[in-house]
């Protein structure tokens, strides 16, 4: 699957980009939501993810890049939220968070950095829908692949088939046509891609490439 970025989009043109995405092969639309504190950078919030929830018939998959993600499950869900994710690194009590958004009635996941090592969701991984690997520094876009990410992978996909697990695997940063077949070969589920898709001549078609790499 492929769940294209929000974040490198046209934002004068946010419409007629999601109008491209609704009418492409795209699974689900990630939204990064970043506060400027957990992670250096400022994207934006509930009202935008509320606009975005009018206008698309895809799932929407929030990004939550701040801290203290637990105090705003709520309102991302209301905002239209499907999925949700947060980071591991900025939550005191993951499982209670967890458990928060499965009440809530989306799917949730947990977020590892590219430094994180994947034991630390041992205690997790069978309560969890997805597991998003971040295979660049979290806070900007159009930043290189951390080559060691695919051993990540392989290390999440073992402990997920030990676990007896159903989580899927997501991959976010640096995605690429030319990455994608090996991290789907690797045990990826979902990919995040971003300038990959909005800076291509084509979005549309390079949606459907990165979707159906092999």
């Amino acid at each position: 699957m492929i769940a294209p970025s929000l974040l490198s989009a046209n934002f004068a043109n946010l419409e007629k980009e999601i109008q491209m995405l609704n009418n492409s092969e795209a699974d689900w639309l990630h939204l990064d939501i970043m506060d400027g504190v957990f992670v250096p950078n400022i994207s934006f919030g509930i009202p935008i993810v509320s606009a975005v929830k009018k206008l698309t018939n895809k799932p929407l998959d929030i990004h939550l890049m701040i801290v203290k993600p637990e105090n705003y499950f709520e309102a991302f869900v209301q905002a239209g939220a499907d999925y949700i994710s947060f980071h591991l690194e900025g939550s005191n009590h993951v499982h209670r968070s967890v458990q928060i958004l499965k009440k809530l009635g989306v799917k949730a996941g947990i977020v590892l950095n590219p430094h994180t090592p994947i034991s630390l969701l041992e205690d997790t991984i069978k309560d969890l829908d997805y597991v998003l690997l971040m295979s660049v520094n979290p806070g900007y876009g159009g930043q290189k692949f951390i080559e060691h990410t695919y051993k990540k992978i392989e290390q999440l996909k073992n402990l997920i088939k030990k676990s007896s697990s159903k989580a899927l695997i997501q991959v976010d940063g640096g995605v690429n046509i030319h990455n994608a077949p090996k991290l789907y070969q690797a045990g990826a589920d979902i990919l995040v891609a971003g300038n990959a898709v909005f800076t291509d001549q084509n979005p549309t078609l390079a949606i459907s490439k990165i979707r159906n790499s092999k």
